[in-house]
């Protein structure tokens, strides 16, 4: 039986042209919804238009395979990107981490309190160290070591992990591992990474340390979209804070990873909410 849904949430994507968006909303009145909310933006310089809209049904639950098969003809039309998704749905999530857990922490909690729209399914990790923060959050955490010889094994693990819990978006919590390029090409906008902004000028070991040598006056964090090329995927959200050369190495450290953890749980939200769509190298981020 086909899905009934109450809220819809539509994102798109196609060249910016005359008659787009009366057609959708028109085609959504005779489908018997209203408008809820709704955010439009054209790159002038792409000629690209991209649109949200969140949809709520006034004639009561409606069939999600319906209303898709009547939206096709206008998506063909416009020769649009698009997806139609179940907007009280929450989008089930796989969080991969390492060694530090101030990522992990903020997204568990997050999820806990019920301020992350999501349903965290698992944490994958490389180490054991935080085993004992997702238990306490009940959430189950699964140990898959790496090593150069079984790369492709323990990632095949992963994605195998994500098919069975139903996850539909991978989120690298300070995951300290770089991901394959045939992982990077199956999780294509399926997966979310977090890194501090000193990139690529401070590569290495040791990045705070570096800025510190280098007197830097401004810290922060991006997460952006996993593509081959690494820390080079779109961006989807950013954040700085300003430090003095009175900082201590120790303190940039402290800071930098508190915004990490806010710059990634506001990247996830909003990917969790559709309401991020990919504009060749860059995002448009409809973010309230």
């Amino acid at each position: 039986m086909s899905a009934k849904v109450s809220e819809l949430i539509l994102k798109f994507s196609c060249a910016d042209q005359p008659g787009i968006v009366a057609s959708v909303a028109s085609l959504f009145s005779l489908q018997g919804f209203n408008i809820r909310e709704s955010s439009q933006f054209e790159d002038v310089n792409t000629r690209c238009f991209f649109m949200r809209t969140l949809l709520e049904s006034v004639e009561g639950p409606k069939s999600l395979a319906d209303v898709t098969s009547a939206f096709q003809s206008i998506a063909e039309r416009y020769q649009m990107t698009w997806s139609l998704t179940d907007g009280s749905k929450k989008m089930k999530v796989l969080v991969a981490v390492s060694q530090w857990g101030h990522c992990l922490n903020h997204l568990l909690n997050s999820w806990k309190r019920g301020t992350l729209p999501v349903e965290i399914v698992g944490v994958v990790s490389n180490h054991e160290e935080m085993r004992k923060l997702t238990d306490w959050y009940e959430v189950p955490f699964h140990y898959l070591p790496i090593s150069k010889d079984t790369k492709a094994e323990q990632e095949g693990q992963m994605l195998a992990l994500m098919e069975q819990t139903g996850a539909e978006l991978l989120v690298l919590a300070r995951y300290m591992q770089i991901l394959s390029n045939n992982m990077c090409s199956q999780l294509a906008g399926r997966a979310i990474n977090i890194h501090h902004s000193f990139l690529p000028g401070f590569k290495g070991a040791k990045p705070y340390h570096q800025a510190y040598d280098r007197g830097v006056k401004l810290i922060g964090a991006t997460a952006h979209y996993v593509t081959a090329e690494l820390d080079e995927g779109p961006i989807i959200e950013q954040e700085v804070e300003r430090v003095t050369h009175a900082s201590s190495p120790e303190e940039l450290v402290e800071i930098g990873r508190n915004i990490e953890a806010v710059v990634l749980q506001r990247a996830v939200r909003w990917h969790a909410e559709n309401r991020v769509l990919i504009n060749q190298k860059k995002t448009v981020v409809f973010s309230r």
